[in-house]
């Protein structure tokens, strides 16, 4: 999907998320609403353009969504990833990094691990994940903390929105 969104130079850009048919619809609906409220995301490429390389799209603040990643940097079996199925997407890497178990360290670095007000941050009750749960997807769904991740659901399957409310 080519998407627009917010640099943080605060200008339109044009990016490019690759997910599962099943999601569009509420992609679209997600990153528009991001867009009208301005929330800046610093680039939007698919993994191929890392040649598959997970931690170094991470390290370029780069947004995405499908990914199989490559043997080394696989944390679930490619049939029930959300990420190697199209249903998973990681915003703003370095403003919302996660606590890689193999290494006990922050990914792709610890500048922003600790949760608060922040451009391009992502906050329990905030605009982003309003607008991700509001569709019916899941924030951090593994077992650390992951700040950049929104899945519907592990192991991933078909999926079948629900929109709802939360509060936060």
């Amino acid at each position: 999907m080519e998407i627009n969104h917010i640099d943080f130079d605060g200008e339109v850009s044009r990016g490019v998320l690759v997910v599962n048919a099943d999601v569009a619809d509420s992609v679209v609906r997600i990153f528009t609403r991001l867009f009208d409220e301005r929330f800046p995301i610093r680039r939007m490429r698919p993994v191929e353009e890392y040649e598959g390389d997970n931690n170094a799209s991470m390290a370029d603040d780069n947004t995405a969504a499908y990914n199989c990643r490559r043997p080394d940097q696989i944390n679930a079996p490619q049939a029930e990833s959300p990420h190697a199925n199209g249903r998973a997407i990681d915003i703003n890497p370095r403003e919302n990094p996660w606590r890689d178990p193999r290494c006990a360290c922050w990914s792709p670095g610890p500048e922003f691990a600790e949760r608060d007000e922040g451009r391009g941050r992502i906050l329990e009750g905030g605009l982003v994940w309003r607008a991700f749960t509001e569709e019916g997807w899941i924030w951090q769904n593994i077992d650390v903390p992951d700040y950049m991740h929104f899945d519907t659901g592990y192991p991933s399957g078909p999926f079948t929105p629900e929109p709802r409310v939360n509060s936060p």
